[in-house]
């Protein structure tokens, strides 16, 4: 038999998680166990791949400390990986022992929503750890706790030995419903290898290019069939580009009387401009078509536009003046 432990926590030596972490995996190997032990903190770059470790066990065990609220964030991460990579079949019916263990309060609620999660991804939950731990020492040198914690190690190898069935749960019609919901369905190999790539951070960043760049090319599509003003309006600034080593910024120019925005963004030699929406430029002006056309006909700069008033801006000022460096205009 083996069984997979899934520790949540940060490893701290105060954590009186691993105390009982170590006191279950000590009863089962008593028991001729193989306790295969994973800690999440130490696999936090690689979590999203964790759940087909799932398909060499048969039963897990999912441990965590309430630190301050909720089960930690490492072990909502692997549920997380369960659910979106996870094998449903492998997960339907696997037996899991919840450890939750507070050091401030919350335990109960903490063990509610793992053990909820669980059955949700179509497992069972067998009896398991929950308490409140105000001091470890005392914590470790209780003896009736020790028993309840061997009880509990115990009643786990029982439940899977004998595979004991579990009363039907309503957490069921819940992933039926959320499956039926799903637009991407894959097979088990299929999203393994999904988790594989998504634990891969070259990969994911190649990936983000590749999809702004795909956007920066549709937007620039639509815009050959769109206003010709709009086109025009951006190969000027496009033509009139004279980069600037090491500069990078980005501005938004809404476009008082025609209700859009003009974005531009400039990463040292590379230049987007395309009509659209970016909350986060550094400089937001507003200003009208007619100032825009002024500016890109090199009849006005945009310093003296902002000087005039035609211009309103907002945000690094510093940037905005190396705006009439980067497009000239004149």
């Amino acid at each position: 038999m083996v069984i997979n432990l899934y520790y949540g926590g940060r490893g701290l030596i105060e954590d009186p998680c691993l105390y009982v972490c170590d006191k279950v995996s000590n009863v089962l190997s008593e028991l001729h166990v193989t306790v295969r032990r994973y800690n999440l903190y130490e696999e936090k770059n690689g979590i999203s791949m964790l759940p087909k470790t799932l398909k060499e066990c048969d039963a897990v065990i999912l441990a965590s400390v309430v630190e301050w609220f909720g089960f930690g964030g490492f072990m909502a991460q692997f549920l997380d990986a369960c659910w979106l990579y996870g094998d449903k079949q492998k997960l339907s019916g696997l037996y899991m022992m919840p450890i939750v263990t507070s050091t401030t309060f919350g335990e109960e609620e903490a063990l509610f929503n793992l053990t909820r999660a669980w059955k949700v991804l179509g497992g069972y939950v067998t009896e398991g750890v929950c308490s409140y731990v105000k001091d470890n020492t005392e914590f470790e040198l209780n003896g009736p706790i020790s028993k309840k914690i061997e009880t509990a190690a115990e009643n786990l190898y029982r439940s899977v030995n004998q595979k004991r069935p579990a009363f039907p749960s309503s957490e069921l019609s819940i992933r039926r419903d959320l499956d039926a919901g799903t637009k991407l369905p894959l097979t088990p190999q299929e999203s393994e290898q999904l988790s594989e790539y998504v634990s891969n951070d070259t990969y994911v960043k190649k990936q983000k290019e590749d999809i702004e760049e795909l956007s920066q090319m549709f937007r620039q599509m639509l815009g050959n069939t769109g206003n010709s003003a709009e086109n025009e309006t951006i190969k000027s600034f496009r033509n009139h580009f004279r980069p600037k080593d090491g500069f990078s910024a980005s501005y938004r120019l809404e476009l008082s009387d025609k209700n859009s925005n003009l974005i531009i963004e400039v990463n040292g030699k590379k230049l987007k401009v395309y009509f659209g929406e970016k909350q986060d430029a550094e400089v937001k002006a507003r200003l009208s078509s007619q100032t825009l056309t002024d500016i890109t006909d090199g009849k006005l700069t945009f310093q003296r536009g902002f000087m005039s008033g035609a211009i309103a801006a907002k945000g690094n000022f510093k940037t905005l003046r190396i705006f009439d460096e980067i497009f000239n205009f004149t």
